[in-house]
């Protein structure tokens, strides 16, 4: 099973999150995508953009952060962290 979980930091508090699980066969690229769809409808929010150190950060440690210039709309928060919690055993 494939588990993300997803918070909202401000103010170095959590203020909301959510775990989101994937069973399918997608491969893990497409689970991290299909896990953050879920997670922007469910916090109402716009997809967030991947900058190169975006992906440099998720690539080396299975967690990033999205802050302001990430998003295209103002957030009300200071970030919005992901991480990966649990892996499929396969690929």
């Amino acid at each position: 099973m494939f588990r993300l979980w997803a918070k909202i930091w401000k103010d170095n508090r959590m203020i909301k999150d959510t775990v989101v699980c994937d069973e399918s066969s997608l491969r893990r690229t497409q689970k991290v995508f299909a896990a953050m769809d879920r997670v922007m409808y469910e916090f109402d929010l716009g997809k967030p953009i991947w900058l190169d150190k975006t992906v440099r950060e998720f690539q080396q440690h299975n967690r990033a952060r999205f802050y302001q210039d990430n998003f295209i709309e103002v957030i009300e928060f200071d970030y919005l962290e992901i991480q990966v919690i649990e892996e499929d055993d396969f690929y």
